[in-house]
């Protein structure tokens, strides 16, 4: 059996001969592993740690704490109720400088105290924070962070606090036992042409999305079917299922899942290609930890007519 992979880490074993392909697939079809491999439950376990470990760390979600849309032209930024944008109050009222939005560059010019930063320094003149096809720039004051992000036509600020309740409040997430029957193989369909599937979010925006494919699997002697869009070199998934209206997140999950290795050579039409899903690895969407993140919602051709009793479980009231 294959050991599992973080999700944030790209599988780099496709290149592998298509005899090697063929053989762990065997091995792993009758319980096959070296000895030193840890069982199916440790792997996910461990992955599920990872996982926990990804969202408490700095750039993870917890710790998010506003999220603030900008207006055309001049955005006056601070800590206190007297700004724009009113980040949350320290000991006192502070002018943390002035944000402009002109035609989708966001620009930040300082106040003259020096005390927001950048990378640990000072910023000290203006300077251009978002642009299209740049990294966002992450500013800091004290345990604030915050950078812009676009949804739409919409600017906004991002804010991260990492002294956050929501992070300090966190426990763990509640998960339904680890069942390997729910290691699931799925034909992969790629589409004839390009084509795009419109994907909402909780703001009510629809993008359209590339279909990387349709991922086609059996459960109890019936057949399913989801939709799949790229991320990096993973599938993506946003499915729902039976269990969302009391036992996991009411709008559904995520599901990331490794890219398609061909059967055989490719050289027959024949010849299909698989992908694993594997439920154990469904998670909350990220609006299941704060109330200030955007979440995609699943289309409705991607929730399914069955409870799929693994992964994570709902966490807490967002």
């Amino acid at each position: 059996m294959q050991r599992i992979k973080q999700v944030s880490r790209p599988l780099n074993g496709y290149s592998r001969c298509f005899f090697g392909v063929w053989f762990l697939a065997m091995a792993a079809s009758v319980g096959w592993k070296h000895a030193d491999e840890p069982s199916y439950k440790a792997q996910i376990d461990e992955w599920h740690q990872h996982r926990v470990s990804s969202l408490k760390s700095e750039t993870g979600w917890l710790n998010l704490a506003g999220l603030f849309w900008l207006t055309e032209g001049k955005n006056s930024l601070g800590r206190g109720s007297d700004f724009d944008l009113a980040f949350p109050a320290a000991n006192a009222s502070v002018d943390l400088g002035t944000l402009y939005l002109e035609k989708g560059e966001v620009r930040f010019a300082p106040n003259a105290d020096k005390t927001v930063l950048v990378d640990g320094k000072a910023v000290t003149e203006p300077l251009v924070i978002f642009a299209s096809n740049t990294k966002p720039t992450v500013l800091a004051n004290g345990s604030l962070r915050w950078f812009i992000i676009k949804r739409g036509d919409k600017y906004g600020v991002r804010l991260r606090d990492l002294e956050s309740p929501y992070l300090k409040e966190f426990q763990s997430i509640d998960r339904y036992p680890v069942d390997e029957s729910w290691r699931v193989k799925a034909r992969f369909e790629a589409p004839a042409s390009p084509k795009t599937i419109p994907i909402i979010d909780v703001l009510g925006i629809v993008s359209q999305q590339p279909l990387a494919g349709t991922l086609v699997f059996e459960r109890a002697g019936k057949t399913y079917r989801l939709d799949a869009v790229g991320e990096g070199e993973k599938l993506f998934i946003l499915f729902g299922d039976n269990t969302n209206a009391h036992e996991t997140y009411g709008s559904g999950r995520f599901l990331y899942a490794d890219k398609p290795i061909a059967a055989g050579n490719g050289n027959s039409p024949s010849e299909k290609e698989w992908v694993t899903l594997d439920f154990n690895q469904a998670i909350n969407p990220p609006c299941a930890f704060t109330p200030y993140a955007t979440c995609p919602i699943p289309p409705k051709q991607n929730k399914l007519a069955l409870a799929v009793t693994a992964g994570e479980k709902r966490y807490g009231d967002h």
